[in-house]
């Protein structure tokens, strides 16, 4: 599971928030997030292609076994990629250092591409057009909840709580389902979706009430931290449904 940047910090110094900030100042720091958002997207789909395309089949099957064989080995690489993700946050954060702030993204960027591996292994040498119908699924789940964000410009920020209890819960599954050896089924995949959902639009209206319009990286790196988490999760949806058939 991909682990979502909650937390937005506030700086005096940097700018207005993107909700006060004048229509044109505004408009240009939203095409800068989306502009930003395109392109980790695209550098998180060259980052992939090019794993899959040196490794090959063979050498990834070894990989994959090494990272998901066994539970703990799981675990470990869950619990570096929480840190990875920290520190990445971090940096993206920076008021000092803009190299710092892409430094962050595209470690990131990276951390999501290497967690995706195992999952998407199984799903492009054992599933027909499961990546595929999943990247639709979640281009159109996303830009369907940035919409409704967008249009309304309404403020989400009160799922905060709700977000950060459904957050602890969901990991203390999987780690629970990881320890004791059990699987957590469709119902749980499809309740994580819903609540990824949720998630998009908490993280969307930050970026309109809650990110001052300097801060284009790290709102651009929350952004893609939930399309990649969704991907994620439909992916397995789709490989679940499919092995239902």
């Amino acid at each position: 599971m991909s682990q979502m940047p909650n937390q937005y910090q506030m700086y005096d110094d940097a700018g207005d928030f993107a909700i006060h900030a004048p229509v044109n100042e505004r408009t240009a720091f939203l095409k800068k997030v989306y502009l930003h958002l395109f392109g980790a997207i695209l550098t998180f789909v060259a980052v992939e292609a090019a794993i899959f395309a040196v490794m090959g089949k063979e050498r990834l099957a070894s990989l994959v076994e090494t990272m998901i064989g066994t539970g703990y080995g799981w675990l470990i690489v869950l619990a570096l990629f929480m840190g990875v993700s920290m520190l990445a946050t971090k940096m993206a954060t920076s008021v000092t250092s803009v190299g710092a702030q892409y430094a962050g993204l595209g470690i990131y960027i990276i951390a999501e591409a290497i967690i995706f591996i195992p999952l998407l292994f199984i799903a492009a040498f054992f599933y027909d057009d499961v990546i595929l119908n999943a990247a639709l699924i979640t281009v159109l789940l996303f830009s369907a909840l940035t919409a409704i964000v967008l249009m309304t410009g309404k403020d989400f920020s009160f799922l905060r709580g709700a977000l950060m209890m459904g957050g602890f819960i969901i990991l203390g599954l999987i780690v629970s389902s990881i320890i004791f050896g059990f699987s957590l089924g469709m119902v749980f995949t499809v309740a994580v979706i819903g609540f990824l959902c949720l998630s998009i639009l908490y993280h969307t209206s930050n970026v309109l009430h809650h990110y001052h319009t300097t801060q284009h990286v790290i709102a651009a790196l929350a952004l893609f931290a939930s399309f990649a988490t969704l991907l994620y999760y439909v992916i397995m949806l789709l490989i679940q449904m499919s092995g239902d058939d």
